[in-house]
């Protein structure tokens, strides 16, 4: 019992440890109403902090460890990986970061910031570790992390450790709530483009979608019950100067089904821009394909 005990404790003070220590590697990016959410030290004048819940304004400011406070200004933000870049007015201490190897069942820490240059921390499981996939926008994220872990809002955008206090990336809200780490490896491939330019090329139709189901009568044709019915037409926009009309339900893009917009989101990557792209659609009544050339999304 008393080796029992022992492993315990030893792994309480590790766990309480890594929580000390990480102080450097977070700041509080404050918000309004005394709210704040937390940011990531990726350089000592560089955080990444969570794009969803960032404001959109280009100013801001960050309580670092010890309760400094600096001004920060958007560098860049990719809503496609939920990724924004702030540099500081100032170099702070920075962590050395180690990019950890996520496994499912493996502990992780979450991170986040107490907002008065503290640290909080979140306790849990990898719940999934599966292969790369496409947010709903588009990005391409490296790892699909799942976590069990009961995040505070507050705490979101803060690093994820492993149990060797390994980076396995940035902490975030993900589709149907579920808590997900944007892995260290896609901040690493994201970071230096909006450090560059501040945002990320992607490719567009120019148009706005809805999921509907297919009419009873052209399902055997169409060969789905399902598609994306366009809303609206970007006047100009690769759709539009195609013929593309509001009304049509586009069945597949590249023979690639439209059933889950996440199926098509990999024809809309940065090498996607100045491709044709074959759209398969119905249009009063009838299956037509339509060729389109992408174009690049303008940033918002």
């Amino acid at each position: 019992m008393t080796d029992q005990a022992d492993l315990l404790t030893q792994f309480s003070n590790a766990l309480a440890t890594r929580a000390e220590a990480a102080k450097n590697a977070i700041v509080a990016v404050r918000l309004r109403h005394e709210r704040h959410i937390t940011g990531m030290v990726w350089r000592p004048d560089v955080v990444v902090a969570s794009e969803q819940s960032l404001p959109r304004k280009d100013d801001f400011e960050v309580v670092a460890a010890g309760g400094a406070v600096l001004a920060a200004k958007i560098a860049g933000r990719d809503p496609a990986t939920n990724i924004a870049v702030l540099r500081l007015a100032g170099p702070i201490a920075a962590p050395s970061i180690a990019a950890g190897e996520a496994k499912t069942g493996a502990v992780a820490l979450a991170i986040g910031a107490d907002g008065t240059g503290g640290a909080s921390a979140r306790l849990g499981l990898v719940n999934l570790a599966g292969a790369e996939w496409h947010s709903s926008r588009g990005g391409l994220i490296d790892r699909r992390i799942v976590l069990d872990v009961s995040l505070g809002r507050r705490e979101e955008g803060g690093p994820v450790l492993d149990a060797a206090g390994a980076y396995l990336g940035m902490s975030t809200f993900g589709p149907r709530g579920q808590v997900i780490a944007i892995p260290t490896a896609t901040i690493e491939r994201i970071v230096p483009l909006l450090l560059k330019d501040g945002h990320i090329a992607r490719g567009w139709l120019g148009v706005a979608l809805q999921a509907v189901a297919v009419p009873d009568a052209l399902r055997e044709t169409a060969d789905q019950s399902s598609g994306l019915m366009v809303m609206s037409v970007v006047e100009n926009g690769p759709a539009a100067q195609a013929g593309i009309l509001a009304g049509d339900i586009i069945l597949t893009v590249d023979g690639t089904s439209t059933r889950r917009f996440r199926n098509i989101a990999r024809h809309f990557g940065s090498d996607s821009i100045g491709r044709k792209a074959d759209v398969r659609l119905i249009r009063s009544g009838a299956v037509m394909t339509v060729q389109t050339t992408i174009a690049e999304r303008h940033a918002a």
